[in-house]
């Protein structure tokens, strides 16, 4: 009888010192395990969230939803069909790289662009929508590198360096080198800009000041045996002339001294400007 006296004076103790929850004796378990179970404390119990309601009272906080009730919200659309600029061009040029696009890059995000993109999409298990959402983008940018510049206007299209100062007087074919393209110039007015494609290394273009001094529309090379449309000689057998290798290959050739053209309609309308005797200017 002492024996139980105390047993249950103890457990009184140990609930208030402890903060145990004591169960009536009918919760023990079958195989005489005692009925008092312990829970040490951790810390301050949880409250739940509160939101203010309209009488400024406070309410339970709404359960979150389970994922399967979360509606599911599409990938950002990065670029789609009719999109312009130089994120198209970089997109255009890494579709390049891992050669689901062969053309360009052009700048415009065009049906063979989308094209592209959805062979890309189509061979990672990812939706095949021809659109560059945010995670078709991510994976073509792990798999690539950041294009460099040229490759970037590997089929021309950058924009014209400032004109020389020799240019800005007179008829001029304002050539740089830098910016690889040539300017028209008229009394320091730009008419009309195209890109331009030079010699290699072992046959550069000349720079300096020259003059048109022979107008050939079917030239042919007497050397190299190709043709050289609407070829304008400034410096020997080096003239500014359509060529098309340049309009197939852009800027992963080159020629063997003279300034080519890869935009046949403009080289025409050049072609039909310029005179004998018009000035040159080919500089860095």
């Amino acid at each position: 009888m002492k024996v139980s006296r105390y047993s249950g004076i103890l457990a009184a103790l140990l609930a208030v010192l402890c903060g145990c929850t004591v169960q009536s004796a009918g919760g023990g378990d079958a195989k005489g395990h005692s009925p008092v179970r312990i829970d040490l404390p951790h810390g301050p119990a949880p409250t739940r969230p509160t939101t203010s309601t309209a009488a400024g009272s406070t309410a339970p906080a709404s359960p979150a939803p389970s994922p399967s009730a979360v509606e599911t919200v599409p990938p950002h659309i990065v670029y789609t069909r009719g999109d312009t600029g130089t994120g198209v061009r970089e997109l255009q040029a890494r579709l390049r790289q891992v050669a689901w696009l062969f053309d360009g890059p052009t700048g415009t995000y065009d049906d063979l662009t989308a094209q592209a993109v959805e062979g890309f999409q189509g061979r990672r298990g990812l939706p095949r929508t021809g659109e560059t959402d945010a995670v078709t983008w991510q994976r073509l940018v792990r798999m690539t590198h950041r294009p460099g510049k040229w490759e970037l206007y590997l089929m021309g299209g950058q924009p014209a360096a400032a004109p020389d100062a020799r240019c800005l007087t007179g008829r001029v074919l304002c050539i740089n080198k830098t910016s690889r393209t040539l300017r028209w110039m008229i009394d320091g007015r730009t008419v009309s800009t195209m890109s331009v494609r030079f010699g290699a290394q072992y046959t550069p273009t000349r720079e300096g000041v020259f003059h048109v001094y022979w107008k050939s529309r079917h030239h042919v090379s007497t050397l190299y045996h190709s043709p050289m449309p609407y070829a304008m000689f400034f410096s020997g057998g080096q003239a500014v002339h359509y060529s098309y290798d340049f309009a197939a290959r852009g800027y992963a050739g080159g020629s063997h001294g003279c300034v080519n053209v890869r935009d046949e309609t403009a080289i025409a309308a050049l072609f039909a400007q310029v005179r004998n005797g018009d000035k040159v200017v080919v500089s860095w």
